[in-house]
C-alpha cells in the first residue's frame, strides 16, 4: 500500500464530492422536471358531454382477480362503481357475466347507463356453455340496456378456439338474443379471421399501439390508429368497434413507446378528438387500474386504468397535466438524510469540510434513490417471490452505499469486505436479469432505479477516491463477459429504447468492478 500525503486526500475526496454534486443535481432537475404541470392538446367536448363507453372490471381491490373462481363481486361494490363512471362514461363494457357481474347491466340501467356484454370464451367447453347460457339470460333481461352482445374476447389470439368454434358460438347467441352480436379482437386476428365478419352485426377490432409488434411512440401512435381503422375500413364493409384502446400510464418502455401519465394523457385526449371527428364508435380501456394483471402482463398490464385503485382520475381531458406531483417531499428527504450522513460522518472521524460536504451529498442521493426504489418496488412487485428477489437487491444496496463512510475514512475492513460482497451479489442478479430479459423481455423492466445509484457509487464513486474493491476471482471474468453480451443483445432488440442503453452501460460498470485484478493503492 502505498502512502499517499494529506494533499493527495483532500483532492480525492473533492473530486468524489463534484462527482456526487452532479449526480444530485441531474436527479433534482429530472424530479422538478417530472413535477411540471404541461399543456397537452384537448378534445372538444361539451360540458355536459360523456364518452362513448369504457372497459369495467372491477378487479382493483387487494385480492380480487378474475383468475380465482372464488372471487366474487358485490352488487354494492358495482353500483358504487358505476355510481362514479356515470359522471363520465354512457356505457361500460364488461368481459364476463360471471363472479357477480352478471348484475352490472342492472346497475347500468339504474343510472341511464348503457352496456356491452361479454361472455368469456376460454379453453373449456362445460365452463363456455355455461358463460354463454348466463350472458344470454341478462340480456334478454335488460334488452334496453345491453347495446351487444360480445361472444369472446381475443380468444383467436390466446389460440384457445378455432375460428369455426367461435362462429358456432357467435350464431348461437344471435339465434338466442334480439341485439347485436359481435365478437373482439386485435385487428391483425379480425383481419386473418376475416370470415367471420359474415357471422357478426359488427367487428370489434382493440387498436392498442403500445402492445403492437412493433411498438409506436406516442409521436405515432395516433397516426398508427388512424392507418389501422383506414385499413379496416378498406376490408370489412360491416360497422366497427373501436372495443379497447388506450395507453399505460407505467411500466417497461417498448422501444420507443413509454408509459406514463403524460403519454397516456396525451393519447387519450388525441384520440377523443379524432374519434370525434371521423366519426369513431369506441370503447376506452380501461376504468380502473388492474393489480391482478401484472401477473401476466408485467407491471404496464397493471396501469392502463383513466383512474387509480384508490378510484382518482390519474389526469383531466382539459387543462395542464403533470407526470409527478411529489411537492417537497423530495426535498425534505434529502435534507435529513444529507444531515444524518453529516452526523454519522463526525462520529466516524475527524472530518474537515471537504469530507462532510462529500457525505452530505451521498446521503442526500441515498435518501432520495431509498424513496425511488421503495416506489419502483410498491409498482412493480407483483408476486411474494419478486418482493424478496427484487427487495433484496435493493437491501443489499443500501446496505453497501452505508459502508462507504467506514471504509472511505476508518479503513473498515468489514466495511470493504460488505462492498466486495454487495458488487458479487449485484453482479450475479444482473446476469439473472439479463438472462430473463434475453429469453422474454416483453413482461419484464430494466431495474434501473435498483441497481443505478449504488452502481455508480462502488465504481465511478471509488475510483475518484482511489479505493479498490476488486475480488480475485477468474469465474467473474466469464460472468462479467455474459453480463454486458447479453445486455448488448438486449439493447441490439431494442436500439430506440434509452432504457436499454442505459441499463447496457450498467452492466458494463457492474462487470468492470468485478472484473478481477490485483488491489490497487488506497487512501
Amino acid at each position: 500500500m502505498s502512502y499517499l500525503s494529506p494533499t493527495q486526500k483532500h483532492h480525492f475526496i473533492w473530486r468524489f464530492s463534484v462527482f456526487n454534486f452532479i449526480l444530485l443535481l441531474a436527479l433534482a432537475l429530472w424530479l422538478w422536471q417530472q413535477n411540471q404541470p404541461q399543456a397537452l392538446p384537448e378534445p372538444n367536448l361539451a360540458a355536459d358531454s360523456k364518452l362513448q363507453c369504457v372497459s369495467y372490471s372491477p378487479y382493483y381491490k387487494n385480492g380480487q382477480t378474475p383468475l380465482n373462481i372464488n372471487t366474487r363481486i358485490t352488487p354494492e361494490q358495482i353500483d358504487h362503481d358505476l355510481a362514479n363512471l356515470s359522471k363520465q362514461f354512457a356505457c361500460v363494457r364488461i368481459y364476463s357475466v360471471g363472479q357477480g357481474l352478471d348484475y352490472v347491466p342492472e346497475a347500468a340501467s339504474k343510472l341511464g347507463m348503457k352496456a356491452y356484454v361479454g361472455a368469456w370464451i376460454g379453453w373449456f367447453k362445460k365452463l363456455n356453455e355455461k358463460e354463454l347460457k348466463l350472458a344470454i339470460e341478462v340480456t334478454n333481461k335488460h334488452p334496453e340496456t345491453v347495446k351487444a352482445l360480445i361472444i369472446g374476447n381475443e380468444v383467436l389470439l390466446r389460440g384457445e378456439q378455432t375460428e369455426s368454434a367461435m362462429k358456432s358460438y357467435i350464431l348461437r347467441a344471435k339465434a338466442a338474443t334480439n341485439v347485436p352480436v359481435t365478437y373482439a379482437d386485435v385487428w391483425e386476428f379480425w383481419r386473418k379471421h376475416s370470415k367471420l365478419e359474415d357471422s357478426v352485426d359488427f367487428v370489434t377490432v382493440h387498436i392498442l399501439p403500445y402492445w403492437e409488434d412493433k411498438p409506436q411512440s406516442i409521436e405515432h401512435a395516433l397516426d398508427h390508429t388512424n392507418n389501422v381503422m383506414n385499413l379496416l375500413g378498406r376490408t370489412f364493409k360491416k360497422p366497427i368497434l373501436i372495443g379497447e384502446t388506450g395507453w399505460p400510464s407505467l411500466g417497461r418502455q417498448r422501444e420507443s413507446a413509454k408509459p406514463s401519465i403524460i403519454n397516456q394523457a396525451k393519447y387519450m385526449r388525441g384520440f377523443l378528438t379524432m374519434a370525434e371527428e371521423k366519426h369513431w364508435n369506441y370503447n376506452l380501456i380501461e376504468a380502473f387500474d388492474q393489480p391482478w394483471k401484472r401477473s401476466l402482463e408485467g407491471t404496464a398490464g397493471g396501469y392502463w386504468g383513466i383512474f387509480n385503485v384508490d378510484m382518482e382520475p390519474k389526469f383531466a381531458f382539459s387543462g395542464e397535466v403533470a407526470e409527478r406531483h411529489d411537492g417537497k417531499l423530495f426535498f425534505y428527504t434529502a435534507l435529513i438524510t444529507a444531515l444524518l450522513f453529516l452526523v454519522w460522518s463526525l462520529k466516524l472521524n475527524n472530518c474537515n469540510k471537504s469530507q462532510l460536504l462529500s457525505m452530505s451529498l451521498l446521503g442526500a442521493l441515498i435518501g432520495i434513490s431509498t424513496l425511488l426504489q421503495i416506489e419502483y418496488l410498491a409498482i412493480s412487485c407483483r408476486t411474494i417471490q419478486e418482493w424478496l428477489s427484487l427487495g433484496s437487491i435493493a437491501v443489499i444496496s443500501l446496505i453497501s452505499l452505508l459502508s462507504i463512510p467506514s471504509y472511505i475514512f476508518n479503513e473498515n475492513k468489514t466495511a470493504k469486505m460488505i462492498i466486495q460482497l454487495s458488487l458479487t451479489f449485484l453482479l450475479v442478479a444482473a446476469v439473472i436479469a439479463n438472462y430473463l430479459l434475453s429469453l422474454d423481455g416483453r413482461y419484464r423492466d430494466f431495474a434501473i432505479i435498483l441497481y443505478g445509484l449504488t452502481i455508480l457509487e462502488l465504481t465511478i464513486g471509488l475510483k475518484l477516491l482511489n479505493k479498490s474493491t476488486c475480488i480475485n476471482f477468474s469465474a467473474f471474468r466469464f460472468l462479467g463477459i455474459f453480463l454486458v453480451a447479453t445486455a448488448i443483445f438486449c439493447f441490439y432488440k431494442e436500439p430506440t429504447n434509452a432504457l436499454a442503453f442505459v441499463w447496457l452501460l450498467l452492466s458494463t460498470l457492474i462487470a468492470w468492478a468485478n472484473w478481477p485484478s490485483k488491489p490497487t493503492s488506497t487512501i
